[in-house]
């Protein structure tokens, strides 16, 4: 494994600050904005960290979380302890 970025993948935590607390009940939410998952997609986009996810999806679940991009992902410092780019700042650790 490299010690290239990461990240923590934060939505059953914000769901359940929203008062949704099972998978099925984010399903028909997605389904009302034209997304269309199985109840075991919902439930791995709930329940892992995803790798891929398509913008369509996460605006949706913004949009039914009425929350921002950085209240479900928080990147992670690189394990290489790399710097940020320029105009970057970092979090204290």
């Amino acid at each position: 494994m490299t010690g290239g970025p990461d990240y923590r993948w934060r939505l059953r935590e914000v769901m359940a600050a929203r008062g949704l607390f099972s998978t099925t009940a984010l399903r028909p939410l997605l389904a009302e904005r034209g997304i269309g998952l199985s109840p075991s997609q919902v439930y791995r986009l709930v329940a892992e960290k995803p790798e891929r996810l398509s913008l369509r999806t996460l605006v949706a679940l913004l949009d039914i979380l009425d929350c921002a991009m950085d209240d479900l992902i928080e990147p992670l410092p690189s394990r290489a302890g790399r710097r940020g780019g320029p105009g970057r700042s970092r979090r204290p650790g």
